[in-house]
């Protein structure tokens, strides 16, 4: 039996984790999981942080990949997911199917929520980018209860500390008291791409590699899908 040591990408959090339990089930390994924003995990893979699979946004893993950080061919693409507009469950929903009637929701919430860009999270530097091409970032940031990882986020919004908020739809979905409006309209709306890789300094490669291909096995597309997400293998 091997011990495998997984640093993960909040945005899959859901999916790794099914999966996981089914994998230990299944071959008698045991996964050690733990989850952060992609820049970090990027952050801690660089620095040389004893990790068996790193599963990070595709631009963080081709960054290290490029530096020689993985296995080589280790690289293995797994699903992405889009950000969507959420309430908490029982919330109208408001309608936000074109950019400018978007603009018009989040500028009348009263409270708001998303992951703080400085925090390493891709989702809330995207989200961020796009505040500032509307031009409405520092009027919705006066209002907002940021959070470290979409998780907090979506805490946030359910327990009441904000009206709504945006984050990757998988990240939302795995929370029954919360309710997705629907994906950023038009051309504000933004795709993030995940995925695993295995570091050269892993102690356990060749079980590293069968985790992996259990992520990506061809049954497990409809899950990921349910999950939010879309398979990219």
């Amino acid at each position: 039996m091997a011990d495998i040591r997984v640093l993960s990408a909040g945005a899959v959090q859901a999916m790794v984790t099914a999966l996981a339990a089914e994998y230990e089930a299944e071959t008698g390994n045991k996964l050690a999981l733990n989850f952060a924003t992609a820049g970090v995990v990027k952050d801690r893979v660089a620095s040389g942080e004893a990790v068996d699979v790193a599963i990070s946004s595709q631009a963080a893993i081709a960054a290290l990949e490029k530096s020689g950080t993985f296995v080589v061919a280790s690289v293995q693409p797994l699903a992405s997911t889009s950000t969507g507009l959420f309430v908490r469950k029982g919330t109208p929903k408001p309608d936000i199917a074109t950019p400018e009637k978007f603009k018009q929701v989040i500028l009348a919430a009263n409270t708001f929520a998303y992951s703080d860009p400085a925090g390493g999270g891709t989702g809330g530097r995207l989200f961020a980018e796009m505040l500032a091409r509307l031009g409405i970032k520092d009027e919705i940031d006066h209002k907002t209860v940021f959070g470290k990882r979409g998780v907090e986020v979506v805490a946030h919004v359910v327990e009441g500390r904000a009206e709504m908020g945006a984050t990757f739809i998988s990240e939302v979905l795995p929370h029954k008291d919360a309710d997705v409006v629907a994906e950023l309209p038009g051309d504000l709306g933004d795709t993030n791409g995940y995925a695993a890789a295995i570091p050269a300094r892993s102690a356990v490669p060749d079980a590293a590699h069968e985790f992996i291909r259990a992520l990506s096995a061809a049954q497990t597309k409809p899950r990921w899908l349910a999950a939010g997400m879309k398979p990219l293998f």
